[in-house]
């Protein structure tokens, strides 16, 4: 059947006819006939819905028709011209029968794929290139059959048509199915969606990814925006992964959980166990929960990511192939009389099995690379969810920057261990195998390279291992402490520039991030040794294997074949040394990320039985709830019962207990005993209103449908009305993050108009009247929470300090320490002469608070008159588009949405950074990459003349002196590699550490208009992600790049020196080079910075939500934010997946080309076999081998050092943004003890919050003496706090001067001016560390002031019975102290700097009356001698003050002592009546 003689061993090659008739027909055949019962089960199991016939679709089935007409024909004429040969080849007139019927078959199937929707067969691809690649043998041979014998023609008639139509046929395998579509609807459908191409794409164009390069031309054309992107698969949709992937994950938590219930069961009850066994015990829960996070991500995913494993197995087997072809070639080369034919052959081969090693790499690439896009998507829509359902005690245990770091460097981690998995086990076999074949080249030396490797791979997992150490342990930790640090420094950016903190923040910043840098710096040292050991690890192995080899025996010479096929053994083996360590480097870190993410989503959950929502009265019995597990300190044995409808007011000192109570309530505390029912739906307003970075009106109807009725109704009943007056949009105003352009009376306000808006049966106001003004409180107590407000039907609950509204509650509970000591009316309460009356008549008179509530009852029927009527809420009717009036869309428009810059990155980012660095460190760092590459030529080319020394009697002359040479040359190349590494680590350190605080400086140097309007996340964003990409990403890009360019020169050169013509082809390819990569470059770049301005929305998001989980609990809204959370993650993955795949498509045409230069090298030699040395040829093929590697990956680490210079760029764009003032001014003259009196002059003084807004004050000109008292009254937006935001120059003045002491504020510093003179906010921040740190971060003042300060603000007891005392560590914004407290904190602070101005805006709004009392005698004692301006809520603060000002609108409206304003009968007249002061 098979001639050899005839095949192989010719200067002509043929095959037999017997072959050519019999095994070329039917190896197709047979594939198709034995695999269709089997893929016609899957199309049957697999309906995609119907595809309607395309011309295309009918033209190819008339060709397939034809096809096998051509098969009954030949059929037929053997039949009858043929009869005699019948006898004895019957198989002649059975092959084209098999055929025609294999043919009519593979046009069923086609037709089978249609009607189910299946627009892409890789079955039919496969066959059709099966039958076109089997016949072209005997179309060869008909050809030169009809060559030699011109007159017998009628042979090749049957065979070439036949031949031509299925070339037609394969072309396009299915794009009969790719341009049809399924219907009208659907197209018009995915028109809309703009879907992504791949899923109709052929199988041709999967495998090349030609279906993305729609996109990088257009990219090449205009900077893409994220409309041109494609939607999502519906495979990689957040809500199709996590939807699927949730029910796993919470059925491996109830596992988990039973075994520690069977672990806890198994110790003795009452016994404790010790300190070691219980940190075990957690040490083995945080392992578990990894492991089952682990579990349940691989059951998911699992399955896909193993077709890329088999793709790289694929690989792996034509990566090995390519050196036995090699070595075939340099035989063919050494062997004179081999024919021609061969060499091509062995050249057509290894350009084959070249394109093949590539395709299936790239493949497993992509498969990947996928899988790890949607363990992300999963990852961060499990910690999402767990964020809204996370009890109090394990959300103190984590902030809100270490969340949000599992979500943005943990996610990273798992991505990257899905890439570099495979490595972990493929890499040890690879290696293996490398040195099984280094054995058959050069026996037992082989064993020496062996011992290279066992050498090299314990300093390397040495370093891998330390490298994690220093990474996880020390890095992560100080980088982790310096993004914590970062958030809560945005969150509390104000208080830091009324208090001039800046600079003592600054330095904990800078703290933190020297220590980063030392322990990266440590990290790149040895990884620099690392890559200095791997780059230099083929040179090592070969010497080793070279040297025993010579050495061993004379006899054994060194030829071309032994040393190059070698050579490319041992670069083949470079791959899996270099990937080991990094895959277990990154196996490790992993495993680190999936703990701490195994611990955060198994950490307790709030119970759902804390509350039961049951159809029975509303009642509470014997409620035991954990408050402040550190503090031990319990809401204790309270039992109560609400009827519906009624008002509860709730009423104790500060720490006394009531929010949590309102907790309990809500079920957010652990319930330890009894039950607490609730009927019907809950609305909660929080002490500490939590505001949406959204608009007013969003803020209000939070996802509910509009009732203009009923929300113009809330707005008017939550006196709201005036302020959209005063805001630019109206209810179109957009509020920046955490509610930073709204007072706080107007916070408060929107906070209550969403509960009230929302209908509820039950409402928990946690102090909601505290930050308002006294005549806008009773307002707002009159229209909504009192006896005839809108909520007079509804229950509620309500925690207060305002003694004026006791009366009209329907049960008044008082609470001491956690417990319920008194409960009942007003009037039951006063007469019981309890704790409660005697504190009643302490602090207001009841005659005068009777009268009060008789005149509000007027005022109350004159405001609502005509709105009572309409007492029916349920029948207002939703408010269309067009009674909506237009607004200008960026009117209200606050918060600067993250933009993504456009076009290829400008050539001064490039210089900016070069430029930190210094040209002084560059110019060596390029001369030491020649010296390197220019050692690694020499060693090479010294080899390859090594090779070709002649072998007289049986050896090689002088072998010592080569191997010494080629010894000498390696190691002075492997010193120049650490010398390079180490070089561009600690530039790139250089660099980043001048970035980090240019930025740093830039930001805490912005006015707080900046804050207002850039959302938190973007900040976060550039010292988190971009901020890390310059440290690692752009130094590790340079390496890489230059490397990799330099390597590129010495394989030119090489090639060129052995085959000078092949610069013809070079020369075009290098064209064909810069075109792809510009093509590519531009798209890359784009979609990198899509990506990146997609990502901060997903932090914004996830950080407001943490911070208002308890509220969006409340409101049961979680499920619209989960929804918002999934479309900000797939928002932020349509732009991620084309950025790998267009690496993908990259690499592919790239390698195709660079596989060009394989070709062109090896059949170049083949042509000038008579004048070229094996040892050249094999030098020049050997390295040809390389180019593909080395052109993808220097467009790809260019690519990556574009896309990462971007992070420069991001951070550098905050060096433009308008700065504040100097903050000390050296020229300054002030004199220390400044300001000695404390007098106050305004001149004319105008000042507004944005430009082109109207001015918020309006030529104030107002004198104030030393040691006078101000207070300052007006309604919310009247300009109040605009006032001591002037005094402080936290905004600058529009017009006119402000003078203390006689010197004029703009002259001075604002550090200067800052630290001089003292304000206690309205928002009480602390920041996590210590008390101590909080009152005193400069470490100024002694204990012994600082304790005499905590005395004055009445926190000693408390401070001295907590166990760490002055270290007591205070959590993220001081959660773990009540507002009251964080309010004493920040008087203490105030006491403490005892400056001759203090300012108290609003200061004792959070605070109970008698705590409010306490502070405001501290004050009169000891800021006697100080000039004290107070922004009042309660008039009563201020009723014995020396002046009062009363503002409106920006305008001062009166001034004069208080008494003369009452006499006056005015503004502040009407405003005490309304209090019941007068």
């Amino acid at each position: 059947m098979q001639d050899w003689n005839r095949t192989w061993y010719t200067a002509n090659p043929d095959l037999t006819q017997c072959f050519q008739n019999t095994v070329l027909v039917w190896v197709p055949c047979i594939y198709l006939w034995l695999l269709a019962p089997f893929y016609c089960l899957h199309l049957y199991c697999h309906d995609r819905g119907h595809i309607q016939m395309s011309c295309l679709c009918s033209a190819k089935m008339v060709l397939g028709f034809l096809l096998a007409s051509f098969g009954f024909v030949e059929f037929f004429y053997i039949l009858l011209e043929r009869s005699q040969d019948i006898q004895h080849h019957m198989v002649f007139l059975l092959s084209p029968i098999i055929r025609s019927m294999t043919v009519i078959l593979a046009m069923c199937i086609i037709q089978l794929e249609r009607i189910r929707g299946c627009r892409s067969s890789i079955f039919l691809f496969l066959f059709w290139v099966l039958a076109v690649v089997c016949a072209l043998v005997p179309l060869r041979a008909k050809i030169q059959l009809a060559m030699d014998e011109v007159s017998r023609t009628s042979a090749p008639f049957n065979h070439q048509p036949t031949d031509s139509v299925r070339m037609c046929i394969s072309q396009k395998p299915s794009s009969g199915e790719r341009f049809t579509a399924k219907t009208t609807v659907s197209l018009v459908f995915n028109l809309l969606q703009n879907p992504c191409p791949v899923k109709d794409a052929s199988f041709l164009s999967k495998i090349l990814f030609w279906w993305f390069t729609g996109l990088v031309v257009k990219g090449y054309r205009n900077p893409l925006e994220a409309g041109d992107l494609w939607t999502l698969r519906e495979e990689d949709r957040s809500q199709k992964i996590i939807s699927d992937l949730e029910q796993d994950w919470t059925a491996e938590c109830a596992k988990l959980q039973k075994q520690e219930k069977a672990l806890a069961s198994g110790v003795a009850l009452g016994s404790r166990l010790p300190e070691q066994a219980q940190l075990l015990r957690k040490l083995q829960k945080e392992q578990s929960s990894g492991f089952f996070l682990l579990r349940t991500l691989a059951r998911k995913f699992g399955p896909y990511f193993l077709t890329g494993t088999l793709c790289i197995i694929f690989h792996d087997a034509f990566m090995f192939a390519i050196p036995q072809v090699l070595s075939l070639l340099l035989d063919f080369m050494r062997d004179e009389d081999a024919p021609l034919w061969k060499g091509y052959f062995y050249a057509t081969l290894m350009f084959l099995l070249s394109c093949l090693q590539s395709l299936f790499n790239h493949q497993y690439m992509y498969t990947c690379f996928t899988v790890g896009m949607r363990v992300k998507t999963a990852v961060m829509g499990l910690v999402y969810r767990k964020s809204l359902v996370i009890n109090s005690s394990a959300r103190r245990t984590c902030t809100v920057g270490e969340i949000v770091n599992l979500v943005s460097a943990d996610t990273q981690k798992l991505m990257d261990f899905v890439v570099y998995f495979n490595a972990v086990w493929l890499a040890p076999i690879e290696i293996a195998l490398c040195l099984f074949f280094l054995w058959q080249q050069l026996g037992p030396s082989a064993l020496a390279g062996i011992a290279t490797v066992i050498l090299i791979f314990p300093l390397n997992g040495f370093i891998a291992k330390k490298r994690s150490k220093l990474q996880v342990k020390i890095q992560m930790k100080f980088m982790d402490g310096r993004i914590r640090l970062m958030n809560e420094i945005l969150n509390g950016i104000k208080i830091l520039k009324f208090y001039a903190w800046e600079k003592a923040f600054l330095e904990q910043v800078l703290g933190y991030r020297e220590k980063e840098l030392k322990a990266l710096k440590k990290s790149q040292i040895l990884y620099s040794i690392s890559i200095a050991s791997f780059n230099s690890s083929s040179f090592l192995i070969a010497f080793a294997m070279f040297g025993v080899y010579v050495m061993l025996d004379d006899k054994n010479v060194l030829d071309a074949q032994k040393v190059f096929v070698s050579m490319a053994l041992i670069n083949i083996l470079k791959t899996p040394l270099s990937q080991l360590p990094f895959a277990i480097s990154t196996t490790l870190q992993a495993v680190v990320s999936l703990k701490r993410l195994g611990k955060y989503l198994c950490s307790e959950e709030l119970k759902m039985e804390n509350v039961s929502k049951i159809e029975k009265r509303n009642q509470q019995q014997n409620k035991r709830f954990e408050a402040y597990r550190k503090i031990h300190f319990f809401v204790d044995r309270i039992s109560v019962s609400v009827p519906r409808g009624s008002l509860v007011a709730v009423v104790g000192h500060v720490g006394s207990g009531k929010s949590s109570l309102l907790s309990a309530m809500l079920g957010e505390t652990e319930k330890r005993s009894g039950q607490v029912t609730v009927k019907g739906s809950v609305a909660y307003v929080p002490q500490q209103a939590w505001i949406q970075n959204a608009t007013v009106q969003d803020n209000i109807i939070f996802g509910r449908e509009k009732l203009k009725t009923w929300y113009h109704r809330v707005l008017e009943a939550c006196a709201l009305l005036p302020d959209l007056d005063i805001l630019p949009a109206g209810d179109a105003t957009e509020i920046g993050e955490k509610g930073l352009n709204l007072s706080g009376g107007q916070k408060q306000r929107v906070s209550l108009a969403r509960a009230v808006y929302r209908k509820a049966d039950v409402y928990l106001l946690d102090d909601p009247l505290s930050a308002v003004d006294a005549h806008v409180g009773q307002h707002i107590f009159d229209k909504v929470i009192g006896p005839k407000g809108v909520l007079r039907d509804k229950t509620r609950i309500l925690v207060t300090h305002g003694m004026s509204f006791l009366p009209q509650a329907d049960l008044i509970l008082v609470l001491v320490d956690g417990e319920i000591t008194e409960s009942g009316s007003y009037q039951e309460l006063l007469s019981h002469h309890g704790a409660f009356a005697d504190f009643i008549h302490t602090f207001a008179s009841t005659e005068r608070k009777e009268s009060a509530i008789q005149r509000g009852e007027e005022t109350f029927q004159t405001l609502v008159l005509g709105d009572t009527t309409n007492t029916n809420l349920q029948n207002m009717e939703p408010v269309s588009e067009t009674d909506q009036e237009q607004v200008p869309e960026d009117l209200g428009k606050l918060t600067e949405v993250d933009k993504a810059r456009t076009g290829r990155v400008r050539l001064d980012m490039y210089k900016k950074y070069f430029k930190t660095i210094g040209l002084a460190i560059i110019i060596p760092i390029v001369f030491l990459y020649a010296f390197q590459q220019g050692a690694s030529l020499a060693y090479n080319y010294w080899l390859s003349k090594w090779a070709d020394d002649p072998v007289v009697n049986g050896t090689q002359i002088d072998t010592d002196l080569k191997l010494t040479v080629f010894g000498a040359l390696g190691f002075v190349q492997g010193v120049a590699i650490f010398g390079t590494t180490v070089a561009i680590s600690i530039c790139g350190i250089i660099a980043s550490r001048h970035l980090h605080m240019d930025l740093l400086n830039n930001v805490l140097h912005s006015p707080m208009s900046f804050f207002e309007s850039t959302p938190s996340g973007n900040l976060l964003n550039r010292f988190a992600k971009e901020i890390d990409a310059i440290d690692c990403m752009v130094p590790e890009g340079l390496k890489m790049m230059l490397s990799y360019v330099f390597k590129l020169m010495e394989v030119c050169i090489i090639v060129l020196m052995a085959t000078p013509f092949a610069a013809v082809i070079i020369l075009p390819l290098a064209f064909l080079y810069a075109f792809v990569q510009s093509f590519y470059v531009a798209t890359s770049c784009q979609l990198r910075r899509l990506e990146a301005v997609s990502r901060s929305p997903i932090y914004t998001h996830f950080n407001e939500t943490v911070q208002g989980a308890s509220v969006i609990r409340a409101f049961g809204e979680q499920s619209r934010f989960i929804l918002q959370a999934n479309e900000r993650v797939d928002f932020n993955q349509t732009s991620y997946f084309p950025r790998f795949v267009a690496t993908r498509w990259l690499a592919v045409n790239l390698e195709f080309v660079g596989n060009g230069v394989v070709l062109a090298a090896a059949i170049l030699s083949v042509m000038g076999k008579s004048t070229l040395s094996p040892g050249i040829v094999g030098l020049a093929v050997s390295h040809s081998l390389q180019v593909t590697g080395i052109l993808s990956w220097i467009v790809r680490s260019w690519t990556d050092v574009e896309n990462n210079i971007v992070s420069v760029e991001r951070v550098n764009e905050y060096a433009d943004t308008p700065k504040e003032a100097s903050w000390s001014i050296e020229s300054s003259s002030l004199p220390q003890a400044w300001p000695q009196n404390g007098t106050i002059e305004f001149q004319d003084y105008g000042l507004q919050y944005r430009k082109g807004l109207e001015l918020a004050l309006k030529g104030i000109t107002l004198h104030i003496h030393e040691r006078e008292k101000v207070g300052i009254v007006g309604r919310t937006g009247a300009g109040k706090s605009s006032l001591a935001l002037g005094i402080f120059r936290i905004l600058e003045a529009a017009k006119g001067k402000i003078f203390i002491d006689g010197v004029d504020i703009a002259d001075i510093g604002l550090h200067d001016l800052r630290s001089r003179i003292t304000i206690i906010p309205q928002d009480p921040v602390l920041f996590s560390g210590s008390l101590r740190m909080n009152l005193d971060p400069f470490d100024t003042y002694t204990d012994e002031e600082v304790w005499s300060s905590l005395e004055l603000a009445h926190l000693k007891n408390f401070v001295s019975n907590l166990p760490d005392k002055l270290n007591h560590e205070c959590t993220e914004g001081g959660e773990n102290l009540s507002l009251g407290q964080r309010q004493l904190v920040c008087l203490a602070r105030a006491l403490l700097r005892k400056t001759k101005i203090l300012v108290l805006d609003e200061a004792t709004a959070a605070v109970d009356l008698e705590t409010d009392t306490l502070i405001q005698s501290t004050i009169r004692t000891q800021f006697e001698d100080c000039t004290v301006l107070t922004i009042a809520h309660r008039l009563n603060t201020i009723m014995d003050y020396t002046r009062v000002i009363v503002m409106d609108r920006g305008h001062i409206s009166e001034m004069d002592s208080p008494a003369n304003l009452i006499s006056q009968r005015g503004q502040f007249y009407r405003m005490c009546r309304e209090a019941g002061l007068v």
